[in-house]
């Protein structure tokens, strides 16, 4: 690595050659150095090695905001810091502290006032129009483990999919993914069955990780045996909903497949389409139902 450059030679002090330029940002330092990108003087305090030469900070950092993010397979800008995802796990977790500490017990959180006016009740939604249980439920747990099992895969899913999809494509897919999840347990569900959990929406960063992966052209058999086997898992264990595995599952690999196979020119527009075109049909589909039971 080249030495840094060196002005004035030692022992002389700074401004004793008047006939030198001076440092933009030091007007008291004179110097015999320049920026190679941009020709300016500048003492040594400003200049950065570069590839070749020395650039002054002020065209080290105009190139760098010119560089251009690398861009995903879905169109989104890759970062590896996540914060929805954690935003996500918090959110759940302080409704859990907050429904546990209602009700006075973490076993039995569901005793709570804030969790009976937010979780999925079927003719809560047709007879009294509390449609915000359709997504508020997804945000719900039935005791500690309950919470845990879903956070673990929503950080798993979602360290792995967030930085690809992007933030604003990770939310809509886990938003619309749990929506499904919850209009598919509207549609097909018992009247008296009570639900809640992530688990609708976890399902669907499951569809999407398939559909992702199909679209790389990759081995699909790991995603394939993580998704079956929670599939067998929501049959035979008890008090597991089902529909909400299946519709968040389905809805969310829909609206993935849409995602990452639009088409390029306008890409955003299409995808942002699918988004709403996914909403749209899941609220209609709801309004229909409605319609059966009042």
């Amino acid at each position: 690595m080249a030495d840094h450059p060196t002005y004035p030679p030692p022992g002389e002090p700074i401004g004793a050659r008047p006939d030198l330029p001076v440092c933009p940002r030091h007007p008291d330092r004179a110097t015999g150095l320049r920026c190679v990108r941009c020709d300016r003087p500048a003492c040594p305090e400003c200049l950065r090695e570069a590839s070749v030469g020395y650039q002054c900070v002020d065209c080290v950092n105009q190139g760098r905001a010119s560089v251009r993010r690398p861009r995903t397979f879905v169109g989104a800008q890759f970062s590896q810091r996540l914060v929805v995802t954690p935003v996500l796990i918090a959110v759940n977790v302080l409704l859990f502290a907050i429904t546990a500490a209602q009700a006075g017990s973490v076993a039995t959180n569901q005793r709570a006032d804030l969790f009976a006016d937010l979780v999925m009740y079927t003719p809560a939604v047709a007879a009294d129009g509390q449609w915000w249980r359709l997504v508020t439920s997804g945000f719900l747990h039935f005791g500690p483990l309950h919470l845990a099992l879903n956070m673990i895969a929503l950080y798993v899913l979602g360290r792995d999919l967030e930085p690809v999809f992007g933030r604003a494509r990770f939310s809509a897919l886990y938003g619309v993914s749990l929506l499904g999840g919850g209009v598919a347990v509207y549609l097909f569900g018992g009247l008296g069955t009570v639900v809640a959990g992530a688990s609708g929406a976890v399902y669907g960063l499951m569809g999407a990780m398939l559909v992702a992966v199909l679209r790389l052209k990759l081995n699909p058999g790991p995603a394939l045996g993580v998704i079956g086997l929670n599939v067998v898992l929501s049959f035979t264990l008890p008090g597991i909903s089902l529909l909400g595995h299946i519709g968040g599952l389905v809805v969310g690999a829909l609206l993935t497949a849409g995602l990452v196979y639009a088409p390029a020119p306008r890409r955003a527009t299409w995808q942002a389409g699918a988004v709403v075109a996914a909403v749209a049909v899941l609220v209609v589909l709801a309004l229909v139902r409605t319609g059966q039971l009042v």
